[in-house]
C-alpha cells in the first residue's frame, strides 16, 4: 500500500470499493471510498458555484458539509442540496468524520491555516487561489505538507484545465513548437469595483498568468518589471490601467503579461507563445490552438465576465481532483501543488514591489522542501 493511500481515511466500511485497482505494492480491494463526501468551506461566490458543480456535474462526489461566516446563507444553500449540513465553523467541517475531502472558497486571509488544519487532518484539500496573503505563509503551508510526508494540496489555478492551455502545453513540451523564447499575455475585463487598485490587479488577475508561466515553462521567474502607460479614460483615480508586466526566467525567456481591467467590452485571456518552429494563440474564441505558420484566422464572441470562458475547466478541474481523492493519489496530474502556490505568491510579491520601483525585481525564492 502506498502512502498516500495508508494516509486516507474513510469513514465506514460499507462504502469500499471491492474492486478497487492494484496499487503499486500489489493490494487490490483498498477501503477507498466509492462517493468523495466533500465539506465546502465559503460559500460566497465561488463557493456557491461549486457546491452546485459537484451536486449537478461531478461524479463520484457529493457535498456533505458547508460553512460560512453567514450561516444564513449557508443554510439556504445546504437546504438544496440533499444530505448537506451546515457547521459553525471551518474547524469543525475540517475535522468532521462526514467530510472526507475540503474544499476551500473563504476569503484568502484564512487559506493558510485552513489549508494547514486539513494536512493535519490528512484529508485532500482543494483551496482556491491564493494559497496564502504572503510567501511566507504560503511556504509554511509547503513545510506542513512536506512534514506530514503525504500529498495533500491542490491550488485552484483552474486554466491548467482549460482544453486549450493543456493543448498548448502539449505542444510546447513535445518541442512541436521549437525553442521558446517569448510568451505573450493579455488579461482584460470589462470593469472593476471601486477600489480595485494596482496591487489587486497583481494578485487578483496577473496572479493567473504568473501561475501559467510556471506551468507552461517548468521554470521559476526571477525577476520582474513594472511598466505603466497612459491610464485609460475608465481607469480609477490613482489606478495604473492599463499596466504591463514583464517577467524573466530562469532560461532567460521573457514573459509579457497585459493586464487592462476595464476595458468596457468584456472579458478576455489569450496567450500566444513564440517559438522557433512555429507560433501558437489561444484565447481567441476558437475551439483549438492556432498555430501560424502559413497564415491563419479565427473569430468569436466575448463573455461578459470569466465564468463562461472557464467553466469547463472549472468542471475538469473538481473532477480531476476527486478522482485523484478516490484513488488515494490526491493531487491531480495537471494540478497547481502547494509548491506552484508558494511560487505564485513570491512571484506577486516582486511584482508588487516593481510596481513603485524601477527596472526589475528580483523574484527570491526559498528552498524546495
Amino acid at each position: 500500500m502506498n502512502q498516500n493511500q495508508q494516509q486516507f481515511r474513510p469513514v465506514d466500511a460499507d462504502r469500499h470499493v471491492e474492486n478497487a485497482p492494484a496499487d503499486a505494492s500489489g493490494e487490490a480491494g483498498q477501503d477507498l471510498p466509492r462517493e468523495v463526501r466533500v465539506g465546502v468551506i465559503g460559500v460566497g461566490q465561488m463557493g456557491a458555484d461549486h457546491v452546485a458543480r459537484i451536486s449537478a456535474r461531478i461524479k463520484g462526489a457529493r457535498v456533505s458539509a458547508v460553512t460560512d461566516y453567514f450561516r444564513d446563507k449557508a443554510q439556504e444553500l445546504a437546504d438544496s442540496v440533499p444530505g448537506c449540513r451546515v457547521v459553525a465553523t471551518a474547524e469543525e467541517l475540517i475535522a468532521a468524520d462526514d467530510v472526507d475531502a475540503v474544499l476551500i472558497a473563504s476569503p484568502g486571509k484564512f487559506h493558510k491555516d485552513q489549508a494547514i488544519a486539513c494536512i493535519e487532518a490528512r484529508k485532500p484539500v482543494l483551496c482556491e487561489k491564493p494559497l496564502a496573503m504572503n510567501p511566507q505563509d504560503a511556504y509554511a503551508v509547503v513545510e506542513a505538507e512536506k512534514a506530514s510526508g503525504g500529498r495533500y494540496v491542490s491550488v485552484g489555478f483552474m486554466r491548467r484545465f482549460d482544453a486549450e492551455y493543456a493543448e498548448l502545453k502539449d505542444a510546447i513540451d513535445s518541442g512541436e513548437l521549437g525553442q521558446i523564447s517569448v510568451i505573450n499575455c493579455k488579461h482584460r475585463n470589462a470593469t472593476t469595483l471601486p477600489g480595485f487598485v494596482d496591487s489587486m490587479m497583481v494578485y487578483d488577475s496577473a496572479v493567473h498568468e504568473i501561475d501559467a508561466i510556471h506551468y507552461f515553462l517548468d521554470e521559476q521567474v526571477i525577476e520582474v518589471q513594472a511598466v505603466l502607460p497612459l491610464p485609460g479614460p475608465r481607469a480609477d483615480e490613482g489606478q495604473h490601467d492599463p499596466m504591463l508586466l514583464l517577467f524573466r526566467t530562469e532560461s532567460g525567456r521573457i514573459v509579457t503579461d497585459e493586464l487592462y481591467v476595464n476595458t468596457d467590452s468584456g472579458y478576455e485571456v489569450r496567450t500566444e507563445v513564440l517559438g522557433s518552429e512555429g507560433i501558437s494563440t489561444i484565447g481567441m474564441g476558437i475551439t483549438r490552438v492556432t498555430t501560424q505558420k502559413a497564415g491563419g484566422s479565427w473569430g468569436g464572441a466575448i463573455p461578459a465576465d470569466f465564468r463562461p470562458r472557464f467553466v469547463a475547466a472549472y468542471d475538469a478541474e473538481v473532477q480531476a481532483w476527486i478522482a485523484a481523492v478516490l484513488d488515494g493519489s490526491n493531487v491531480a496530474e495537471r494540478s497547481a501543488t502547494a509548491w506552484d502556490g508558494y511560487l505564485a505568491a513570491t512571484t506577486c510579491e516582486a511584482a508588487e514591489t516593481a510596481l513603485t520601483t524601477p527596472g526589475f525585481v528580483p523574484v527570491s525564492v526559498q528552498p524546495r522542501p
